[in-house]
């Protein structure tokens, strides 16, 4: 479906991925990384998975809701392919191509985490429904936003107030203890690619974290956005 990063063609945007568990400070650092980004005169396009694009927008109501909890972890990684396709065909691709930044909220890697170390699901399903979905396509750089379960809990129970939590965040202590370890080996199995930060600590200073690791791998020059 595209290039791999390491024959991305010139003028080809970046695709940065931000990954971790419920309460991490995902959509903070998203935030703060794009607004330092834009400040330095690139094009940026901040999106989501599950959602992202209209359609999978529909499947995200259906995972959160709990509807992939009841079919079942093979079921529920189909509805991630289905709504994964949707997302890279109508909005990650078109803007790559167009040369701009893309910051995706969790992307392939939730699936290995959530269904695939958590769910069981068989690698090769997981494989085969990446390739159908994604084909070469992966990030040029994958933050996973590493803390301790229960800060992140606390955090998650702290934003969303007297609402119901969502599928992921109402699971057992130990499905998210699971889930930190699993991150953690995504990031030791592919260092060229991820970097883990540690997230306990104030947004600013993780934002530092972040944008260190970033200017490291994909800014060496020009020196203006570098110092950014």
């Amino acid at each position: 479906m595209s290039e791999s990063a390491g024959q991305r063609p010139s003028g080809r945007g970046r695709f940065i991925t931000f990954e971790g568990g419920e309460g991490t400070g995902k959509s903070t650092q998203i935030k703060k990384l794009a607004e330092r980004l834009m400040a330095a005169k690139l094009r940026i396009r901040v999106t989501r998975e599950p959602g992202g694009s209209p359609g999978a927008e529909i499947m995200r109501h259906l995972v959160l809701s709990g509807m992939g909890r009841l079919l079942g972890p093979e079921a529920e990684t189909l509805l991630f392919a289905a709504a994964r396709d949707d997302h890279v065909r109508t909005v990650i691709l078109p803007a790559l191509n167009q040369g701009t930044w893309v910051l995706c909220d969790r992307f392939a890697d939730s699936t290995r985490a959530y269904q695939g170390s958590l769910g069981q699901v068989p690698e090769a399903l997981i494989n085969a429904m990446q390739r159908v979905t994604i084909g070469d396509l992966k990030p040029d750089l994958t933050i996973i936003l590493d803390l301790p379960v229960e800060i992140g809990l606390q955090r998650a129970a702290a934003r969303r107030g007297s609402a119901t939590p969502d599928r992921f965040e109402g699971e057992k202590l130990g499905f998210h203890q699971g889930l930190r370890e699993a991150y953690r080996k995504i990031a030791a199995d592919d260092p060229a690619r991820c970097v883990l930060i540690d997230a306990n600590s104030v947004p600013d200073t993780v934002a530092g974290r972040v944008w260190t690791a970033l200017r490291d791998r994909l800014l060496p020059t020009p020196a203006s956005v570098v110092s950014a």
